[in-house]
């Protein structure tokens, strides 16, 4: 399209805008001048995704892609709202500044909102590698290829993805912030099926080079073997022990509550639980967008620099995210947890670090008596949002621990459990991973071993 830009080529390291993308906001500037308007904030973001996909042992689809998006927010006399585009086209960029400033004359001043963020300085944070932004589909062929051939070596059958992403988010306005952050990820999952059973296992990193697709191939063809012939457990408390992706994927649902927005609006589980204990001794979490497993940007949607948060000290509730708004309105420091305005949700932390133990996960097995070993969970559902309780299933890999060992697959459970109760019942945890699952986004996590977890319903697969 005339005046777009490649949308991972061109970009700068991790700080400010670069110059292609200071010029284009410049041109909103003198857009929203001409119709009268001097507050504008401009969001640029976008990237370049390919992914191969592969089932029956085969790959059956290849695609890229390739976007940029320029989102416009003017804001009038208390009043803000956003029109976007993907054209970066002079006229396209016109169109759009006046778009946005037509919608937010439509809508009512709100008194609360806050002006445009001021510029702040933020250390800089590189996630990007060359190599990985130019992976070829020839090269993430040969490692499904390889994959596959570790799973058919299994006489099983494999299913998965291999995606690689090139990425930039940048914030500019008027009052001079210019924050800028580019990265590049890959993924690859992979589902291996045996007759009666099946084995999963997925990683993410920023750097392709540190994931090993053979290795978690042999991983879930591993499990699939072993869970050959599963037994039917009745539905009961166990012990359990959650590997990283079933613990990432049940405990992530509770961070969007560790916001002041929620917090007023009465929709968190951290009402009257502020400063209060809440988990066992033994849980320590805190958001750290600089630590070295983590990715995204050290700065929110406004361009505000993120802090560290405490989350969670000994089990006690330290502290939550605050927006600019919500910090204005609470009397406090905003921490640059922000969401694009206009938002009604507020804010959230981004970067979450659970600190783990020494105990790895056969070491949880061994002290196990009896006991239910977990890949994964999938379909989490909420079912009360104060006790955070939350319904959902196994899959792909729950095994029979006894007398210390797997002696069995078993056929998946449903569970109804209490997340804080589940955070008091930890025994035992593993060094903390960068992990992936399907439900919440990748965090920083441990295994871990929980007594007492509520399996309610056997499943028919």
């Amino acid at each position: 399209m005339p005046g777009e830009l490649s949308a991972a080529g061109k970009a700068g390291a991790s700080g400010r805008c670069p110059a292609q993308y200071e010029d284009i906001f410049q041109q909103v500037v003198d857009e929203a001048r001409a119709l009268g308007v001097a507050e504008v904030e401009a969001i640029v973001a976008g990237g370049e995704h390919a992914l191969t996909r592969f089932a029956n042992n085969e790959i059956h689809q290849n695609v890229a892609e390739r976007t940029v998006q320029l989102s416009v927010r003017p804001v009038i006399g208390g009043r803000t709202a956003r029109a976007s585009t993907n054209r970066l086209d002079r006229e396209s960029i016109r169109q759009a500044v006046r778009e946005a400033v037509a919608i937010t004359l439509l809508i009512a001043p709100d008194p609360d909102l806050p002006s445009l963020a001021p510029p702040a300085t933020y250390e800089p944070v590189e996630r990007w590698f060359e190599a990985t932004a130019q992976v070829a589909p020839r090269e993430r062929a040969l490692a499904v290829a390889e994959a596959i051939g570790v799973v058919q070596g299994h006489g099983q059958t494999a299913a998965g993805i291999y995606s690689t992403d090139a990425s930039f988010f940048g914030v500019l306005n008027t009052r001079g912030v210019s924050a800028w952050y580019r990265e590049t990820m890959a993924r690859f999952s992979i589902t291996a099926m045996a007759p009666g059973s099946s084995g999963w296992a997925k990683a993410c990193a920023c750097y392709h080079g540190d994931l090993d697709p053979a290795q978690l191939a042999a991983t879930a063809a591993e499990k699939a073997r072993a869970g050959r012939e599963p037994r039917e457990l009745p539905p009961g408390r166990y012990d359990v022990i959650l590997e990283p992706a079933a613990a990432l994927d049940l405990t992530g649902q509770m961070f969007g509550d560790y916001s002041a927005t929620a917090i007023r609006d009465g929709r968190s589980f951290l009402n009257d639980r502020l400063g209060r204990k809440v988990f066992g001794e033994n849980i320590e979490i805190y958001d750290d967008a600089y630590h070295p497993l983590q990715s995204g940007p050290p700065f929110d949607g406004e361009g505000a620099p993120r802090q560290q948060l405490r989350l969670v000290t000994a089990g006690v509730v330290r502290e939550i995210a605050y927006s600019r708004e919500a910090a204005a309105k609470a009397g406090v420091a905003a921490t640059g947890h922000g969401f694009p305005l206009p938002n009604e949700l507020g804010e959230a932390p981004a970067n979450i670090v659970m600190t783990g133990g020494d105990s790895s996960v056969e070491e949880m097995i061994a002290s196990t008596e009896r006991g239910i070993l977990v890949t994964r969970l999938w379909y989490i559902r909420e079912v009360d949002p104060y006790d955070k309780i939350f319904t959902g299933m196994t899959r792909d890999g729950t095994f029979l621990v006894e007398n210390g060992r797997v002696v069995a697959g078993l056929r998946n459970f449903r569970f109804n459990q209490s997340l804080i109760e589940m955070l008091e019942n930890v025994e035992m945890m593993g060094q903390p991973v960068r992990a992936s699952g399907e439900e919440s986004p990748e965090m920083v996590v441990p295994a871990m071993k929980v007594r007492g977890f509520n399996f309610t319903e056997v499943t028919r697969f």
